[in-house]
């Protein structure tokens, strides 16, 4: 199986996008900075997933990406494919030409070992829902910060409570009166 960082990349944006959506569309410069993935790269990669309607674009100021469909009906396979990621262990590319020589008729002894591995790959993949990988995250107490709202984490409750962010107060230390300034002079006299 050949996996790059190019699919690796795709479904990890996709989870940290489907983490995050709910509090509106998600920048691809936050994701960049999360996950240390090069800007222009992950504007490449969104451009695909766009065409494949597995995500949508706002422009403008709040602008940034959501989900086109429910995190349950895209899985890890639809990324891959959308993002260009071949799925496929054999040496032919699965076109069956793995020898040239008539007497095993262009197929290498493996072929069928890796085309079935193939198969197992793209119903796992395909089993595989964002979902599951955004319900998982979750439950190793990933806790998301938002700017309008900050989650509060209550030992012993399942769900968290969510309370407006209040702003801690800067305590100013008294101004020292300048030595020649005009108001100074004036109070002075």
């Amino acid at each position: 199986m050949r996996l790059t960082t190019k699919g690796r990349f795709a479904v990890t944006a996709m989870i940290d996008l489907a983490l995050r959506e709910t509090h509106g569309p998600v920048t691809l410069a936050g994701i960049s900075q999360r996950q240390k993935i090069s800007l222009s790269y992950l504007e490449q990669l969104f451009g695909k997933l766009r065409r494949f309607n597995i995500v949508e674009s706002t422009r403008g100021p709040g602008g940034g990406y959501t989900l086109a469909r429910k995190a349950d009906e895209i899985s890890v396979a639809d990324i891959i494919v959308a993002v260009d990621e071949p799925l496929d262990a054999t040496q032919c590319g699965g076109k069956g030409n793995c020898h040239s020589d008539e007497e095993n008729h262009g197929l290498c002894m493996t072929h069928d070992l890796w085309t079935n591995l193939n198969s197992k790959m793209v119903d796992y993949l395909s089993s595989v829902s964002l979902r599951d990988l955004v319900q998982q995250q979750e439950g190793r107490g990933i806790v998301l910060h938002d700017l309008r709202h900050k989650k509060i984490k209550i030992e012993g409750v399942k769900s968290e409570r969510t309370a407006p962010v209040v702003a801690a107060k800067k305590e100013i230390a008294p101004k020292r009166p300048l030595v020649n300034s005009i108001f100074n002079l004036a109070q002075q006299s």
